[in-house]
């Protein structure tokens, strides 16, 4: 079976784009599961419900999230009550939401989507080793594979929970960053890891924003409002390919439309 995992959507433009496009990249890659980071997928910043409606309707199984997902307080009902819109794991469980889901896949196969938001350079949040340490403990026996989002910074420690996880979480993909790293690989234990598939949104831009207020800020330090790119669009991800009967990854791929 192969999971599409789709980079950071960002604003109005990402979002329309992707919607756009999902079905095509779906058939293109013979997709079985398409895992979408939609945290950034609201007009602005965060998640809205229209944005999440919309991209579940092209055909989105989960969507996962990371420090913006809570951004928008008109998101919080809906994340209490669908079953596929996912916040991070590891943020304090008295917030909205939650942060892993278990769907039904092809062959009947029962996945574990996880999110869990890391802690160098980001905001406050538990120990998302011990968080999923836990989960993956409480979930024993309900589940075939396992499937991480990790929105962090810092790649040592992406690849760090990779490595952790190996053998344990067979499909782990870092987002946040909005820049599509080149080190897909296949880990000792089975599972497959890229650091950070990109985002999806507005090419000529500077992580999905117009570039001229990001290039002021770090010259001047005045800090103009920063407003969406515009212009032509590209969608950023990852295939992982999966023996059904190993249960390991036996590739990973980079994509780009």
């Amino acid at each position: 079976m192969k999971i599409i995992a789709i980079g950071d959507v960002v604003g109005s433009a990402g979002t329309e784009y992707t919607v756009k496009n999902l079905s095509k990249i779906k058939r293109a890659e013979k997709g079985d599961l398409i895992i979408i980071n939609a945290e950034n997928s609201a007009p602005g910043n965060g998640l809205d419900i229209k944005s999440a409606e919309v991209l579940i309707a092209a055909g989105a199984d989960v969507l996962t999230g990371g420090n913006h997902t809570l951004r928008r307080h008109d998101i919080f009902d809906y994340l209490d009550e669908s079953d596929c819109v996912l916040r991070p794991l590891n943020i304090p469980p008295s917030a909205p939401g939650k942060g892993y889901t278990i769907i039904r896949a092809s062959e009947g196969l029962r996945i574990l989507v996880i999110n869990v938001l890391g802690q160098v350079f980001m905001d406050p949040a538990d120990n998302p080793f011990n968080a999923c340490d836990r989960l993956l403990a409480e979930q024993e026996g309900k589940y075939d594979l396992a499937v991480c989002d990790v929105h962090a910074e810092a790649t040592s420690e992406k690849a760090a929970f990779a490595r952790y996880f190996d053998g344990r979480i067979q499909v782990i993909f870092g987002t946040h960053t909005h820049i599509q790293t080149a080190d897909e690989c296949l880990l000792p234990k089975g599972s497959g890891f890229i650091t950070d598939i990109g985002m999806s949104g507005p090419i000529d831009s500077i992580l999905g924003t117009k570039p001229e207020p990001v290039i002021k800020n770090f010259v001047t330090r005045i800090h103009d409002r920063f407003e969406a790119g515009e212009g032509e669009n590209f969608i950023n991800g990852a295939v992982f390919e999966i023996n059904t009967s190993t249960r390991c990854v036996t590739s990973v791929k980079r994509i780009r439309y």
